[in-house]
Order: C-alpha cells, then sequence, then structure tokens
C-alpha cells in the first residue's frame, strides 16, 4: 500500500513498517525489544519464543527492502539491560552497510554507552526534509512541517453486520501528524477515533487495508 505524506511516497506493509523509497529508508516504532525477558523475569508466563519472532521479521524486513537507514520511533528497547539487548546487537552487527538510528522514546533507558558499542546512533527528534520524527506525538506542529510519531500504538475497530468487532493495529495520518503503530508483540492497542480528513490504514496479517 501506498500513500504520499508531505510530498513523499512512502510503502506501508503490513510488518507494521513503512519504507521511504527515495531514501532507501525503514521507518518502525515501538519494538519493545526485552519485554518478552522483563516479563519473564516478574513471573509472567510468555512464550520465551516471541523474542526470536521478533527479530525474524527484522531481519525478513531488511532482506526484502535492503535499506541503507533504519530509523526507529523510539521505544526500541523495552527495559533494563537483559541478554536480549546482546542478540539485537548480533543483528546490528550483521548488517553491518546499515546505519540504525533511534529516536528516544520513554522507554528507551540504556545508557548511552550500550549505544554507542552496538553502533546505534541516537536522536531527540530528527528533521528530514518537512517531516519531524519523534517518539511521542508533537503537541505543536510548525507551518510546513509534518510529524511522524510513535508511542500511541494506535488501533482500530470494524465492526460487522451483528455485534461482532476487531481491533487491528493501523497507520493513521493526519493533517499533519501521522502515528505508525507498534511492530513488537505483547504491546497492546490504543483505539483512535479518525478524524474525517485523515487517512487510516488497518492491518491484517498479510496485508494493509484502507478503510
Amino acid at each position: 500500500m501506498e500513500v504520499v505524506i508531505a510530498g513523499e511516497e512512502f510503502r506501508l506493509l503490513p510488518q507494521k513498517a513503512m519504507v521511504w523509497p527515495r531514501l532507501e529508508t525503514l521507518l518502525l516504532a515501538d519494538l519493545h525489544l526485552g519485554k518478552v525477558n522483563h516479563f519473564r523475569r516478574y513471573g509472567i508466563a510468555v512464550p520465551s519464543k516471541a523474542n526470536d519472532h521478533n527479530l525474524e521479521i527484522i531481519v525478513d524486513l531488511l532482506h526484502a527492502t535492503r535499506p541503507r537507514r533504519v530509523i526507529c520511533l523510539g521505544d526500541l528497547f523495552h527495559s533494563h539491560y537483559n541478554t536480549e539487548w546482546e542478540v539485537f546487537g548480533e543483528l546490528v552487527s550483521h548488517f553491518r552497510a546499515i546505519s540504525f538510528e533511534l529516536v528516544l522514546g520513554n522507554h528507551d533507558i540504556l545508557s548511552e554507552r550500550q549505544y554507542e558499542r552496538k553502533g546505534i546512533q541516537v536522536h531527540d527528534r530528527l528533521q528530514i526534509g518537512p517531516l519531524v520524527l519523534t517518539h511521542h506525538p508533537q503537541e505543536e506542529i510548525e507551518e510546513g512541517h509534518y510529524n511522524l510519531a510513535g508511542h500511541i500504538h494506535p488501533g482500530v475497530c470494524l465492526r460487522g453486520k451483528g455485534r461482532q468487532s476487531l481491533m487491528l493495529p493501523c497507520f493513521y495520518f493526519g493533517k499533519n501528524q501521522g502515528l505508525l503503530p507498534a511492530f513488537g508483540m505483547f504491546t497492546g492497542l490504543a483505539r483512535i477515533t479518525p478524524r474525517k480528513e485523515a487517512k487510516v490504514f488497518a492491518i491484517l496479517e498479510d496485508k494493509v487495508l484502507e478503510l
């Protein structure tokens, strides 16, 4: 599925990521890597294979899209250091030709040294042309700019003819601000109410559907 934002063309992927073809850049948000280990540490029964699943999807995306840059809009790692950080570091090391970058989110609490030793560039915010990339959605957006953010974990509710309803993750693009879905598993969804002018793209198992 393709969408034009601030004059730039993007491809929306069912893996809950966006490709910026002109800049050979992959955008994603809220991976929350390490969350599974964090849960298990506190006795919450979460299957350990969920760790592998997140990383397998990332690797498949990198092979399929061949980006020069990967930019995460915050919450790359869920909490304090655990062994999953080292596994992700091996992935970054394997794809040395790719620049891995992070716009810091509220869960990104690892020390600067951890990002440096894994070769991950860190930004408080990142502006590329008219696009302003942040983790938290900006409350005020300068005229002529468009804000892409994560943090919200947007979901949209689809209703059937009866009382059936289904909540799906989605991409949400308003007049001057867009929200990316949460990439990671076990992140939950926050139901959004689309404005009239907004474009909403629900994510099914293997496709993206414009509503």
